[in-house]
């Protein structure tokens, strides 16, 4: 599937009122301390969206897609507030300087 077309699906899957709870209650479950349910959810909607670009860790960072993150962000537009969608882009990160020491 492309971007556009995983963006059009989760967005007829998920209503725009269930997308703006979702993100509120992940935001307020944070406050809390009280994730499981919510990075549950959100991390199958990320698995989802990883498997349908078939998208897999690149081997150095001229290669890095950051498609996933982009459709959850297009899809969930506010998912950028929460520590869910900064610790994706942490292990990103994280994955890509482990790959880059490896290359040196």
């Amino acid at each position: 599937m492309t971007k556009e077309e995983i963006i059009e699906t989760l967005k007829s899957q998920y209503s725009k009122e269930i997308r703006k709870q979702l993100v509120n209650s992940l935001l307020d479950a944070e406050k809390k301390e009280d994730t499981t349910q919510q990075y549950k959810l959100m991390n199958q909607i990320f698995s989802y969206v990883l498997a349908q670009l078939g998208w897999s860790m690149p081997s150095g960072t001229e290669d890095w897609d950051p498609t996933p993150l982009e459709v959850i962000h297009e899809v969930f537009p506010k998912i950028m507030a929460s520590k869910w969608y900064q610790e994706q882009q942490l292990m990103a990160k994280q994955h890509i300087d482990i790959k880059m020491e490896k290359t040196k």
